[in-house]
């Protein structure tokens, strides 16, 4: 087997869940990569009809070796240059963690420049919705690795061991989770009746915010971490970055609940994937490090 690696190869692994029906974990991911110009290599960690969220179903999550030898194969693959990042998402067990930390560790092996974005599926504001040996090794064994992370407030959270009362206590925590850059969804508003994600590095905290809006929400998570890592591999500033990926996806949010859809109509708005038109409210915010503004 051969392959060639073309000079402008940008292509992004995703590991995360696969559903038949509905825009949520490799089904939100690949669609936004892809519509931003992006290769996919996608890996399902687990199969399902629909999202759990619309009620029982039957659940296939590959056998432990069988998924790691698929990872195997990755690692081996004569195309791994073309990598530019990594993301991952929904893991279907624990053991995954440890195939999927292997990968990561070739992959950067062979070009540092790749860029591993890790967002820890594990839970919300009920608690854990995976088992706790699941998050345990996201948390010991890919987080770690990851150059930027993607938890909503809650998954911080349990990941930092912490109550997060405010966003003050949010950039501390995320400061201290490892990765350098962290989007902190779901992170405490400024604005009344709103939800904001919250951008924290060693040196840049910046809070967008939007109004609440009743609609879909199974997917807003995976759309946020593609959208986020597709507009970190274009190169734009950090304000840049979270700007326009938090009006995307709150566009297509907003649009999906005006047609009482119950999923995201990504194929209806994918021009709101690079374009969008919504407006967000941005806000710098005083880095706990410096004690001045960021």
């Amino acid at each position: 087997m051969t392959g060639s690696v073309a000079p402008s190869s940008n292509a992004v692994i995703v590991i995360s869940s696969h559903v038949v029906r509905g825009s949520v974990g490799n089904r939100a991911a690949v669609f936004a990569l892809e519509t931003l110009g992006h290769p996919v290599w996608a890996v399902p960690t687990v199969i399902l009809p629909w999202h759990p969220g619309h009620g029982p179903a039957k659940r296939i999550v590959p056998e432990p070796q069988q998924f790691d030898d698929l990872i195997a194969d990755l690692e081996r693959a004569p195309w791994l240059g073309e990598v530019r990042a990594i993301m991952t998402g929904y893991l279907g067990n624990a053991a995954q963690a440890t195939s999927v930390a292997r990968l990561v560790k070739k992959v950067k092996s062979q070009n540092k420049d790749v860029l591993y974005l890790c967002d820890p599926v594990i839970g919300d504001t009920k608690g854990l919705y995976v088992p706790e040996a699941t998050a345990v090794g996201i948390r010991d064994e890919l987080m770690p690795l990851a150059d930027i992370s993607t938890p909503n407030r809650f998954e911080l959270a349990w990941l930092a061991g912490a109550d997060l009362p405010d966003n003050k206590a949010i950039m501390q925590a995320a400061l201290h989770a490892g990765p350098g850059t962290m989007l902190v969804t779901s992170a405490h508003p400024m604005l009344a009746g709103g939800t904001g994600n919250l951008l924290v590095t060693h040196s840049f905290a910046m809070l967008a915010e939007h109004r609440l809006v009743t609609g879909p929400t199974n997917g807003l998570g995976d759309l946020t971490s593609a959208l986020f890592l597709a507009r970190m591999l274009a190169g734009l500033d950090h304000e840049q970055i979270l700007q326009r990926t938090t009006a995307s996806v709150f566009e297509i949010m907003a649009r999906s609940a005006k047609r009482g859809a119950d999923e995201l109509m990504l194929e209806a708005d994918a021009s709101s994937l690079s374009t969008p038109m919504a407006m967000i409210q941005m806000r710098r915010l005083t880095h706990p490090s410096k004690g001045i503004r960021a």
